[in-house]
């Protein structure tokens, strides 16, 4: 990048939601998963601004154009007794790179992860997205390459979910 540019990092208000939308799409797409994006604008933005907000954003800006986000909630270590933020989605569009603004954004929720006394920030990598691991790598970060992600969802959720049993029995 050129000259200097001024980074601002902001916390996301409900007229962000377009942009929160764009950029998770954006980041989907870099990724090669945007067939897998299938949220719906407004109930996203009752999960992330409305009576229980589920997650948080963070807006970061390049001399004053949003060009990143970064969106987290809290998890929980029973380990440490304390809780901890999950970085779900960081992304920054590839004309912004280099510019600082991801550190910024890892920086901010860094920060946060202190003031809230959380024991720690994680997140997960694309196992083929080398120049974010070695990113994340110089800033300290490691691998916790003996986990293995498990997700459950869509059919086999709800099948598992129609297991409970009833509170009647």
């Amino acid at each position: 990048m050129g000259a200097a540019m001024t980074i601002a990092i902001r916390s996301a208000a409900p007229a962000d939601l377009p942009l929160i939308a764009q950029l998770i799409r954006d980041l989907a797409e870099y990724e090669r998963l945007a067939h897998e994006v299938r949220f719906d604008e407004a109930v996203l933005g009752q999960k992330l601004f409305g009576a229980r907000p589920y997650a948080e954003v963070l807006i970061g800006e390049l001399d004053g154009t949003p060009q990143g986000f970064a969106l987290f909630f809290h998890n929980f270590s029973t380990f440490e007794g304390r809780p901890g933020i999950y970085l779900e989605d960081l992304f920054v569009r590839p004309e912004a790179r280099g510019s600082g603004l991801g550190k910024a954004l890892l920086a901010e929720l860094a920060a946060l992860a202190i003031e809230r006394d959380c024991a720690r920030l994680e997140w997960s990598v694309l196992d083929w997205n080398e120049p974010a691991i070695g990113f994340y790598r110089k800033l300290g970060a490691r691998l916790m390459d003996e986990w293995t992600v498990m997700r459950l969802d869509g059919g086999n959720l709800a099948q598992l979910g129609a297991l409970r049993r009833d509170s009647a029995d």
